[in-house]
């Protein structure tokens, strides 16, 4: 398969770029200083495309290169991809679903706790000298908190169980009620976010979940409510989110996400009841280890003409 070219997005994983080179004729777009002459030079030669969360084949790039048969995903989000475009065309699509879900919802656990708990802050606290000059103030308790999902896929159980753990009343929302699931269903966002102490965000973005979260939603969740999004940035209208935090309508917020990443508004920077992780969701060498594998066995497995390990389109 040395002669089969994939097209690599951005710098995702020297694993996966070193397995790449090994297997493929890899061509790596983001060392390339005139992208639309290199993609017209090599269009006839690039068979699939290898994109994450932060770049995907959008409709511009699928016309450019006529000879594109699969775009396999290094993420478990897939909005960077035009997948009408895909289906027209009958690209295959491929993505990583399942092997970061325990990793995700562990950090979701884990921001909720840093919010509620004041880790950071604390920390800073004692490396600052501080504690010598008195104990650190009270926090707030995670255990018995209502924790409201918005989401409630392999992500959002996994969140689910885990806050269930900490004797946490669950309630979620998605697009209609799960028969089989006996945590409390909202009809609404809003609704959800006014019967929970906690909001997670934790389904896809598509159109319909595009600022899922906005000043209503905002508002409803309340001066002691805390929204943690492990989702995606433009989940959440973050203006709004800001403004929220600063005049205390909010009571704290724990993002791995952002609108426009990697900028992150500055006025977050200053506000002990906010965390903020450079999306590291996934963020373990076990897990982008398993990701990795995941994308280059679907390329094979398509090239081989075999079934693929995980076809989203």
């Amino acid at each position: 398969m040395e002669s089969i070219g994939v097209l690599m997005l951005c710098p995702m994983s020297a694993y996966l770029e070193q397995e790449l080179q090994s297997r493929f004729n890899l061509f790596k777009l983001w060392t390339v200083p005139q992208k639309p002459q290199f993609l017209k030079e090599h269009a006839s030669s690039i068979r699939a495309v290898v994109g994450n969360a932060a770049a995907g084949a959008d409709a511009e790039l699928i016309s450019a290169l006529p000879k594109l048969e699969i775009v396999s995903s290094y993420s478990v989000g897939v909005d960077k991809i035009d997948l009408d475009k895909c289906r027209e065309k009958g690209i295959r699509v491929t993505y990583t679903p399942d092997v970061l879900t325990e990793d995700v919802a562990d950090l979701a656990i884990g921001l909720i706790l840093a919010v509620l708990r004041r880790l950071c802050a604390s920390d800073r606290y004692v490396r600052s000298g501080a504690w010598k000059k008195g104990d650190f103030r009270l926090t707030t308790k995670f255990t018995g908190k209502t924790v409201g999902i918005i989401g409630l896929g392999r992500i959002g159980m996994a969140v689910a169980k885990r806050a269930e753990a900490f004797n946490c009343p669950i309630s979620y929302y998605s697009r209609r009620a799960k028969p089989d699931i006996q945590y409390t269903y909202y009809p609404s966002v809003v609704e959800l976010a006014s019967n929970c102490d906690i909001l997670v965000v934790a389904c896809p973005l598509n159109e319909e979940t595009w600022h899922i979260i906005n000043r209503g939603v905002i508002d409803a969740l309340g001066p002691k409510g805390v929204l943690i999004n492990i989702g995606r940035g433009p989940h959440v209208d973050e203006p709004e989110l800001v403004s929220a935090l600063v005049e205390g309508r909010l009571g704290g917020a724990g993002l791995d996400v952002y609108e426009k990443e990697p900028e992150i508004p500055e006025e977050l920077f200053g506000l002990e009841n906010v965390v903020l992780l450079p999306h590291v969701g996934s963020g373990t060498v076990e897990t982008r280890t398993a990701m990795a594998d995941l994308v280059i066995g679907n390329l094979e497995a398509h090239f081989l003409n075999k079934p693929l390990l995980t076809p989203l389109v």
